[in-house]
């Protein structure tokens, strides 16, 4: 089972929580022992699982990215967009959730992330269910 999801983000750099369309797919498929991949097929964007009980978490998370990675540093692509493409690499484009007794398997506290780096924008990322 594959579905696409689109999403409208508002901002340069965000993180927004995409747990609950995930859980719906797994929802959806009925299986109940089995493999979520969510993938994002963008260059200037990511996906990750992280903490999503306290929202100063993904803040945290996007300054100090901000920081290690600034907007402007001297990059030598044209698009002015290098530290998004960088932060999209480090984070990665790919996150796997296991599936037991048809529910995602999550740590107490995680939730998983679209991660915007070069918005605001219209975006794509995919679930499959295996």
């Amino acid at each position: 089972m594959l579905e696409k999801f689109s999403i409208r983000t508002t901002s340069n750099t965000e993180m927004v929580d995409i747990t609950s369309q995930v859980r719906s797919v797994i929802s959806k498929s009925k299986i109940k022992e089995g493999l979520c991949v969510v993938y994002v097929p963008h260059t200037t964007a990511a996906v990750t699982i992280n903490e999503n009980a306290d929202p100063d978490v993904v803040h945290d998370i996007v300054k100090e990215l901000n920081k290690v990675i600034p907007f402007q540093d001297g990059y030598h692509h044209s698009e002015g967009n290098s530290a998004a493409h960088i932060k999209s690499s480090l984070i990665g484009s790919t996150v796997q959730i296991l599936i037991a007794d048809g529910s995602p398997v999550f740590g107490t506290w995680q939730g998983i992330y679209f991660c915007e780096f070069d918005g605001p924008r219209t975006r794509n990322f995919h679930v499959m269910i295996k």
